[in-house]
């Protein structure tokens, strides 16, 4: 398979590996009532950081676990506010790029930085993508190219899915030398049958849905005729059949009957072969409009299904009253489909360049039309991650407009985050300014990739929780050094046939060890850095 090489490559491969681990400090939770100081629990979050490290922080409770994301990264155009072109401009990235890419004085492409920028996050959202989700990535002509052959060894090239056009422009302008008119929406899912067995169909449009009729005034609701006959030659499909005014019908040349003659005698049964209105023409087959499940996708998005930038930038306005600092959002109708099409009533859906939170209006826009529970996560690196794009989703969840509530609110809650200290220092030891329970739960997670789930008891203080059989420990105190040795087994609380236990020091001897089927980890040399 073709792959793409630039400059820095071999050095952002791994580097997901390297980036620090950080905690997420929650900062106040969102209810219909209003901002309150604890958490609402609800499971939709808005994180305000790098979304390097933020994606990073996620891990332990939703490796694996994502169903659907969507992400609309900088097109690599020179214009964006979170510049990766020539002149970095963002100084966390124009560090992370002196640091860890190369340095300054390298003959660095701004498409260069661009992918060095690009591919770390994808890694780490491959890795919060479920074995069965989808993810959905918004690109245009200037970096479509290279981002197809980074998704293709990202994601694997087998488990492409499709790239939809999508018509950002309804009317023709003068500028440049042939209209720019589309962008793309590349998709890729980490298991295509799954996928394409659980897509879901599209409703039909006012437009589609006007072709079913009821001329007949026939209870069952409107309906509309589809052809009998299918191209080829079947013996088993080659049967006459008798209208209703006694003249006999065979298929045209070349073609035959559409389904076996028992099956039309069922639906000649149910009434749905229809003659015309003599009942002298050739039998076709009755589709009600109740029955359509939908429509099956394609990759042709219009706007007028879908929205466009116009649409876009007027709903920025109904929110902010000014068209802020955001050029080319997205229209919410957009951010509909796909979450329509992707998701079911559960699904948690990530955006980690939420920008104006277009996702997350989508997702409470959808999860109020079908009494969804669906979960967002938003990343934001900017300084208005909460006057903009937390600000958008109180509006979205309460109701907005220039009139009070003139659009009705969808209900819901959110948490606002921001990223916390490392759970190391750069000595490599833990660090004490990090609550304990944020420890526990990274080493759990460390050993077993699952969220520690079990809250901390008097009794079975030191106990993380048992996973398959092994009872997993933390014995530490931040004040004093601890030792495992015969007198502070007592710490072992529940009976498991293995057990894993980190302390400072061990004094345990190794037979006795093994033939307990003890394990002991030193704090903080063996804690595994992910």
């Amino acid at each position: 398979m073709p792959t793409l090489n630039w400059i820095g490559k071999e050095k952002v491969v791994n580097h997901h590996q390297d980036v620090p681990f950080r905690i997420l400090e929650h900062k106040y939770g969102y209810t219909e009532k209003g901002e309150q100081t604890k958490e609402s629990n609800s499971g939709n979050k808005i994180i305000q950081g790098d979304n390097l490290e933020a994606l990073k922080s996620l891990l332990p409770e939703y490796e694996g676990k994502v169903d659907c994301i969507y992400i609309d990264p900088p097109y690599n155009t020179g214009n964006e506010l979170w510049v990766y072109n020539d002149n970095v401009k963002h100084p966390k990235i124009q560090k992370w790029l002196g640091e860890v890419v190369g340095k300054e004085d390298e003959d660095f492409t701004r498409q260069d930085k661009w992918l060095c920028m690009l591919y770390p996050r994808l890694k780490l959202l491959s890795k919060l993508l479920s074995s069965t989700g989808s993810i959905w990535i918004s690109i245009d002509d200037n970096s479509g190219h290279h981002l197809k052959l980074v998704l293709d060894e990202i994601f694997g090239k087998k488990n492409f899915i499709a790239c939809n056009v999508w018509q950002k422009r309804y009317s023709r302008e003068n500028r440049g030398s042939i209209g720019d008119a589309h962008e793309y929406i590349f998709v890729y899912s980490k298991n295509p049958d799954y996928f394409k067995a659980n897509r879901n169909r599209l409703p039909l449009t006012e437009k589609q849905a006007k072709i079913y009729r009821n001329p007949t005034n026939d209870p069952r609701g409107r309906w509309r005729t589809i052809p009998m006959t299918a191209q080829g030659f079947r013996p088993n499909q080659m049967y006459e059949i008798e209208g209703p005014d006694g003249s006999i019908h065979v298929p045209p040349e070349g073609r035959c009957w559409s389904t076996l003659e028992e099956n039309f005698l069922q639906l000649k049964k149910e009434g749905k072969i229809y003659f015309g209105k003599k009942g002298d023409a050739q039998p076709s087959v009755i589709r009600y409009l109740s029955e359509v499940p939908g429509i099956v996708p394609w990759t042709w998005w219009p706007s007028d299904e879908v929205g466009h930038t116009d649409e876009s930038r007027k709903e920025i306005r109904a929110f902010f009253g000014t068209q802020t600092a955001f050029e080319t959002p997205k229209p919410t109708r957009l951010i509909e489909r796909i979450i329509g099409i992707a998701t079911q009533k559960n699904d948690i859906i990530l955006d980690s360049f939420a920008g104006s939170a277009t996702t997350a209006n989508a997702v409470l826009n959808l999860n109020k039309k079908d009494s969804g529970n669906r979960k967002f996560i938003l990343v934001e690196m900017e300084d208005y991650a909460d006057s903009i794009t937390s600000e958008r989703v109180k509006k979205v969840i309460k109701g907005y407009g220039k009139v009070k509530n003139e659009v009705e609110g969808t209900g819901g809650s959110f948490d606002f985050y921001e990223l916390g200290k490392p759970i190391f220092k750069k000595d490599h030891n833990l660090n004490e300014d990090v609550a304990e329970e944020k420890i526990r739960n990274y080493i759990f997670y460390s050993e077993t990739k699952q969220h520690l789930e079990r809250e901390r008891s008097e009794e079975a203080k030191y106990l993380l929780d048992n996973y398959q059989d092994t009872g997993y420990y933390f014995y530490y105190e931040k004040e004093r050094l601890t030792t495992l040795d015969l007198d502070s087994l007592n710490i072992v609380a529940e009976k498991q046939e293995q057990y894993i236990i980190y302390a400072d020091t061990c004094l345990l001897d190794p037979d006795y060890m093994l033939n307990k089927n003890i394990i002991f980890k030193k704090i903080p040399r063996d804690i595994k850095r992910f």
